[in-house]
């Protein structure tokens, strides 16, 4: 059932926004329970809400904030390094080490990439006020 339970969970974050994928996780978390896995509904129901409020944000910037592949390949990179080395004489060393490389990320052209183009957020904050305005 594992390849199932798979395609349910991720065909609730394929919705195009908030509320239809609400509903499909309500629909999923149906499903779950008819297959008697309960527990795995339950959780579903439970944490639905923390696990789509990527949602809420510009859709053009859904897929950097649900991720954290940028986080992964700094570990990656730490872990490399790391293992290179062996042992460390003391944890110090080890943490020179994980902070020099952050600053070299943070100074080369990784660390000065746009993460996100805040322009999307800004659009939306003034969409949302200019529909208050016209609801008043």
């Amino acid at each position: 059932m594992m390849r199932e339970v798979s395609m349910m969970l991720k065909a609730i974050h394929a919705q195009e926004n908030h509320e239809a994928a609400a509903q499909k996780a309500k629909a999923v978390a149906d499903r779950l329970k008819e297959l008697k896995l309960s527990r795995a509904a339950e959780i579903v129901e439970n944490g639905v809400d923390e696990t789509l409020a990527y949602m809420y944000f510009p859709s053009q910037h859904w897929l950097r904030i649900r991720t954290n592949n940028t986080i992964d390949a700094f570990n990656r990179e730490i872990k490399r390094r790391t293992r290179a080395i062996g042992a460390f004489p003391d944890s110090q060393s080890a943490l020179m080490l994980v902070c020099a490389r952050q600053r070299h990320v943070a100074g080369s052209a990784w660390g000065s990439k746009r993460y996100l183009n805040m322009q999307h957020l800004f659009d939306q904050e003034l969409q949302a006020e200019t529909d208050r305005e016209a609801a008043v």
